[in-house]
């Protein structure tokens, strides 16, 4: 199980790297970090189980993040009540279109990996197709809007070496095209 000290922090190489291609059929050890990093964003969501082991929430883990350069991210973006909006391992995956919409959330991102808040808005993409592999290596396409979108994009960004501070205009942090969708 991932703990806090186990998230590489922001000056890492590994964070700015492009990851590699994971290759099929997965790995022990790659099964083993799809495994962990999912259950970390379990267990991170879970308010007992947060404070018993003192983890910061998350709704993404990308690999990068725990010290390994595969194209591999957890996703589990929580809904309303009990509800699960998404909630899958991407491996190898690539948005393959886009809204022209942009969005961004209304209190700006945060990041396991980074410990200071950096405010403004990160502009991404409303909606977005993404091809990735399953765990059984089997080839998923899904559409994902506003909140799940936006994870999405955060998770994959951690694949290619980008962090979502890159997306704040440093000069004017809360510019944003007065057709965006601000999401609560």
């Amino acid at each position: 199980m991932y703990l806090m000290k186990d998230i590489t922090r922001d000056g890492a190489s590994v964070l700015r790297d492009i990851a590699e291609p994971v290759n099929f059929p997965l790995s022990e050890a790659d099964q083993q970090l799809a495994h962990d990093m999912m259950e970390y964003l379990e267990i991170s969501q879970n308010e007992t189980e947060n404070e018993k082991y003192h983890l910061r929430p998350g709704v993404g883990l990308a690999a990068p993040q725990v010290g390994v350069g595969k194209a591999m991210a957890a996703v589990l973006v929580p809904g309303a009540e009990d509800e699960i909006l998404f909630k899958d391992v991407l491996i190898n995956p690539r948005i393959i279109s886009h809204s022209v919409q942009p969005a961004a959330l209304a209190e700006g991102e945060g990041c396991l990996s980074v410990d200071k808040d950096i405010p403004g808005y990160v502009v991404r993409h409303d909606r977005i197709t993404v091809r990735y592999q399953n765990m059984a290596g089997e080839t998923v396409k899904v559409r994902l809007k506003n909140y799940p979108a936006i994870v999405a994009q955060h998770e994959i960004d951690h694949l290619n070496g980008i962090l979502f501070y890159d997306h704040i205009n440093q000069e004017k942090p809360f510019t944003i095209e007065p057709d965006a969708v601000i999401i609560e």
